[in-house]
């Protein structure tokens, strides 16, 4: 059985890994950048999703824009649609599981708006509705993936797939790109 050292070393290398990874798709951060800023400067908002993990980091990310990341300015609009029990219950009892988010993009999507999904396997059909629905919609989209993105890679406007069978290693490189998303749209708009 591995001590606690070799646990903790292995897991540090593989970060390391992974992070390192991510700037083999800093055109695809870029591009994700552009589209928050061009739909906060429009006024528009950001819907944002996922499922386990992949919800409390879509809180998270939503709560950075809407209150603060590193300096006081203006709050931004981002929605989690993760956070309300009530909805979410009603919607999976009334329209099935895989209808969570696509319901909730169907009541708040507007043209201009952006929808953030986080899935580490690409495989969470919820999130892939709310794509679809998104796409109908005429929102831009943005697909945090891992793995080799599942049956989700190449339906939004901009995948950032962190290319990872470690669904911990993802998180992680998923919950850096957010706050490197969050410093850059920051520093843009202050």
């Amino acid at each position: 059985m591995p001590g606690f050292s070799s646990i903790l070393d292995q897991a540090i290398s593989g970060s390391i890994v992974t992070l390192r990874s991510l700037k083999q798709i800093e055109a695809r951060v870029a591009k994700a950048s552009d589209l928050i800023e061009q739909c906060l400067r429009a006024g528009h908002k950001l819907l944002v999703c996922g499922n386990g993990g992949s919800a409390s980091d879509a809180a998270h990310f939503a709560t950075e824009f809407v209150v603060r990341f590193m300096k006081d300015r203006p709050a931004y609009p981002a929605i989690c649609l993760t956070g309300d029990g009530g909805l979410l219950t009603a919607a999976g009892n009334d329209y099935g599981f895989d209808e969570i988010f696509a319901r909730q993009v169907a009541a708040f999507g507007l043209p201009g708006d952006v929808l953030i999904c986080l899935t580490t396997s690409g495989k969470s059909r919820n999130v892939l509705r709310a794509m679809e629905e998104a796409k109908a919609r005429k929102l831009k989209t943005i697909a945090f993936l891992g793995r080799d993105g599942g049956p989700t890679i190449g339906i939004a406007d901009v995948d950032l797939l962190v290319a990872s069978d470690s669904t911990a290693r993802i998180q992680e490189a998923h919950q850096f790109l957010l706050h490197v998303l969050c410093e850059i749209i920051e520093a843009r708009l202050s």
